[in-house]
């Protein structure tokens, strides 16, 4: 669980450094970008292997019937996160795509999940990313960018669906399967 842990806080501190600490940020200059990026991964990694090791510590049992909650849940969560990245008329309709996305995603996850390191793991994002939109909405203005042609928007479900597909084929490669009968 240790190494759970730190990946977490790792993870967390890295993505808060410029909103904690921003003179100490900018004295870094670009090399920060690198810095940041490489403790990011570093988190990343930490929190894959030690969720992967951690002991199963049963605290509840799950319905079945979350598990369909879930897999809706993470097509949203998909959705959600390529909105960042669409250039069609949904650019701009929510200011945090990709953090709403990771709050959707841990919350899916804690839906089927019911052990210490899920909740540890998961939890701990779902808090991260609630922290991260609020410091940001606290700290800066917002210009809603202008909507692109609907056609972007159809390319970004097409996309929604094949990532879908890939994530729930590495979910089976790695053992879990995400459609239980």
């Amino acid at each position: 669980m240790l190494l759970l842990i730190f990946g977490l806080a790792l993870w967390v501190l890295a993505h808060l450094f410029k909103r904690l600490a921003p003179e100490a940020r900018e004295n870094l200059g670009n090399a920060g970008k690198g810095v940041v990026a490489v403790v990011v991964l570093a988190g990343l990694a930490a929190m894959i292997f030690g969720y992967r090791a951690a002991p199963y510590v049963a605290v509840w049992t799950p319905p079945s019937f979350t598990y369909h909650i879930n897999n809706l849940l993470m097509l949203g969560a998909v959705f959600l996160y390529g909105m960042s990245a669409t250039t069609g008329r949904l650019r701009g309709a929510m200011r945090h795509p990709q953090l709403t996305a990771v709050i959707v995603w841990a919350v899916a996850h804690l839906l089927v999940n019911g052990d210490l390191a899920s909740l540890i793991l998961f939890g701990g994002l779902l808090l991260w990313a609630v922290a991260e939109i609020v410091m940001i909405n606290r700290s800066s203005t917002w210009d809603r960018p202008a909507p692109g042609p609907a056609k972007k928007d159809v390319v970004l479900v097409v996309i929604t669906i094949v990532m879908y597909g890939v994530i729930t084929g590495i979910h089976a490669w790695l053992g879990v399967w995400p459609f239980p009968s």
